[in-house]
């Protein structure tokens, strides 16, 4: 996933400049953003059932390829000079599409690859993973741009997606049993919804990550107007301030990896959603640029502690014939709410600003994170 992952990352890179050099349009270039996530709000449910009924080895291999393909589609179209604005719509809002089939299966089939025992340090890794790629794909992109060109890029990514499906036709699986006692798509849907409202302490780690997407995720938009207007950095600043909480994630998700299965994951999460709220109101009134790198450090390394203890808690309580429809939950709250969250801050800082938006947002998560410890007590003692 880490070759896949760091392609993904230079796609994503030369894929802005391409739709901002076609278009000059910031507007478009948002847009993009939006059709490449919208799919997961929409669909990612429908792809927790599928995880659920099917072989989720079988459902990654198609859906992998199936990325592949669309890399390698939309870099004959750049290489060709064929690409048009709309076809860079259309391909991310399939890609969109595919990962909202892609992301329940990949989350709910760590535990049959590595068993409960070994869960919270497979993903704390696959944190790992993600946080170093989202550290040297965008690093390795801005020379493969000038190197290679775009449709280079795009070429590059196509190719890393055959480290995965290679490693799915390899690898061993302890298949779980399935259990189908609804006979309909819409029903086993309906099951899983009903099981996580039920479910108080399901239901509070859901709606933690909710709250995260929704009011945390933004600061990573806002970033480059705190660069320019508030610390007056530039964009070298920029590179910086989004390299150190890239930086903190890293070294919090290894953190955890380190741990592995200890006592009290509860109360690490509660204390690092508090350290998450923290960090953003600080990190808003902040005027002072080695402050901001600082703050920004411990922002990183406290969301992906939270997030990825809430994905070890829900794979460890939820029953396995469950698991890949709250996966699909979880992620619907975690990447299906972070548009509508941007388009949130982005509204907030058109009329009060991004620093009173940002010290809002961290205020509504602390007020937030310590009613749900206060209303669900039981998360503490997990």
């Amino acid at each position: 996933m880490f070759v896949s992952l760091v392609g993904t990352w230079i796609q994503s890179v030369a894929q802005s400049w391409l739709v901002f050099e076609l278009t000059n349009s910031a507007f478009l270039l948002g847009l993009v953003g939006f059709l490449n996530s919208i799919p997961v709000f929409l669909l990612s449910l429908f792809g927790g059932v599928l995880a659920d009924r099917l072989n989720k080895r079988k459902i990654l291999i198609a859906t992998q390829a199936s990325f592949m393909l669309l890399a390698f589609f939309l870099a004959v179209l750049t290489q060709l000079k064929l690409v048009t604005p709309k076809q860079i719509m259309l391909i991310a809002l399939l890609n969109g599409v595919v990962m909202a089939f892609d992301a329940p299966s990949r989350q709910a089939m760590v535990v049959e690859l590595v068993g409960k025992t070994h869960l919270p340090n497979a993903i704390a890794l696959n944190s790992v993973s993600f946080s170093s790629s989202r550290i040297i794909g965008p690093a390795l992109a801005g020379i493969l741009v000038a190197v290679i060109g775009m449709s280079g890029c795009f070429y590059l990514n196509g190719i890393s997606f055959l480290a995965v499906i290679l490693a799915l036709l390899i690898i061993k699986i302890n298949y779980l049993e399935k259990h189908h006692q609804s006979k309909t798509w819409l029903k086993d849907l309906k099951e899983g919804l009903v099981f996580v409202r039920n479910n108080r302490l399901i239901l509070a780690l859901i709606m933690m990550v909710g709250i995260v997407s929704l009011f945390g995720a933004s600061y990573m938009v806002l970033m480059p107007i705190f660069a320019k207007n508030v610390l007056q950095v530039g964009v070298k600043g920029l590179g910086l301030l989004m390299s150190c909480a890239g930086a903190g994630a890293l070294i919090g998700a290894l953190i955890l990896a380190r741990l592995g299965d200890f006592q009290y994951k509860g109360k690490l999460l509660f204390f690092s959603s508090l350290i998450f709220s923290v960090s953003l109101i600080i990190f808003s009134i902040s005027k002072i640029y080695l402050l901001s790198l600082v703050v920004l450090f411990f922002t990183g390394g406290a969301s992906v502690t939270a997030i990825a203890l809430i994905n070890t808690l829900l794979q460890t309580k939820v029953p396995d014939h469950f698991r890949g429809r709250v996966m699909s939950i979880f992620m619907l709250t975690f990447a299906g709410f972070v548009p509508f969250g941007n388009l949130i801050a982005g509204s907030m800082s058109q009329v009060f600003g991004v620093s009173f938006t940002l010290m809002i947002s961290g205020m509504i998560c602390l007020v937030i994170f310590v009613s749900l410890n206060l209303f669900f007590p039981k998360i503490r003692r997990i």
